[in-house]
């Protein structure tokens, strides 16, 4: 399916009722996307000497002095990058799953342990932004360095350079075109909108989007602190995942799954997880995909879909 100018319009139609045949590789009925965003040591804070602090914690969103640095919010990432990232890889390693790391470039600066550990696997690379930063803060020329500041980073750390793209709370107006000038990303993940990738033209060229998701995420248990249990996280899975395989019966669809190690990685979290992961490998015709597998199979055999 082709768009117009990528973010510039926008489309409420879509696929409509008339969605794809075609086929995932042997002929899987769903392809399961692990993210894990690996932002912990980018985030906005008075220790990297930023004008202000990021809001949201284990506790949600709560008063404190705009003045104040916020050791307790800060101490709450530090746990993602100090332990819940090696649950995280632990559980993959033992479970024989592949995920695509949605990093900062900072992040993996700041542990050069984890940048390491990341070289070493079989994961993927999709550039979350020089640092956790909102690209609707940026100028279009601070936005273009800091693409290639990402990618320099990244070469520098793991020795890799991403194959994607994506923002912070959502792209500016002119992340996609940065992005398809930059020439090497195959894919970006900044939209909300589907359960199946598509193409848009950009510059006059095409460009792939694989979207994202915003409720099957683990970022509910820090919007709802509490109130979320490893249960209620694998209930939620599960439902989704056996709507989306019912309906790979007649057309691919892309079941993301949001992952932080700062939130799920805790300890009473991280098996929901583990559940979901047990009850979909149960399924012969279902492919835990990295999101470059991704791009690469839906360019190469999908480059003319169209609506």
């Amino acid at each position: 399916m082709n768009r117009k100018d990528g973010h510039k319009s926008r489309d409420f139609i879509g696929f409509g009722k008339s969605p794809p045949s075609i086929r995932w590789p042997n002929n899987a009925r769903l392809a399961i996307s692990l993210v894990v965003n690996y932002e912990e040591g980018s985030e906005r804070s008075f220790a990297m000497g930023d004008n202000d602090q990021e809001p949201l914690t284990e506790w949600g969103s709560y008063p404190f002095p705009a003045d104040k640095r916020n050791f307790a919010m800060e101490s709450m990432f530090e746990y993602g990058s100090r332990v819940g990232i090696w649950r995280i890889l632990d559980l993959f390693e033992e479970l024989k799953v592949n995920s695509t790391f949605f990093s900062c470039a900072v992040a993996f600066e700041k542990n050069d342990e984890v940048a390491r550990a990341f070289a070493d696997s079989e994961h993927d690379l999709c550039s979350h932004g020089y640092r956790w930063e909102e690209t609707f803060r940026l100028t279009r020329e601070q936005e273009s360095q800091n693409i290639q500041k990402a990618i320099a980073s990244f070469n520098n750390t793991c020795g890799k350079s991403p194959e994607g793209w994506y923002c912070r709370y959502g792209p500016s107006e002119n992340t996609r075109e940065l992005i398809v000038n930059e020439g090497n990303f195959l894919y970006d993940c900044d939209a909300y909108n589907d359960d199946t990738p598509y193409f848009v033209q950009v510059l006059g060229k095409q460009h792939l989007v694989i979207p994202y998701t915003p409720d099957v995420n683990d970022f509910s248990f820090w919007i709802a602190p509490g109130f979320v249990t490893a249960d209620d996280f694998f209930n939620y899975l599960k439902d989704t995942f056996d709507v989306l395989y019912a309906e790979g019966r007649n057309t691919p669809r892309l079941m993301s799954i949001g992952l932080h190690p700062r939130m799920i990685g805790r300890p009473g979290r991280i098996i929901g997880l583990r559940k979901f992961i047990e009850y979909a490998k149960r399924f012969q015709d279902v492919w835990f995909a990295k999101r470059g597998e991704i791009a690469k199979h839906w360019i190469s055999n999908h480059k003319n879909l169209e609506k």
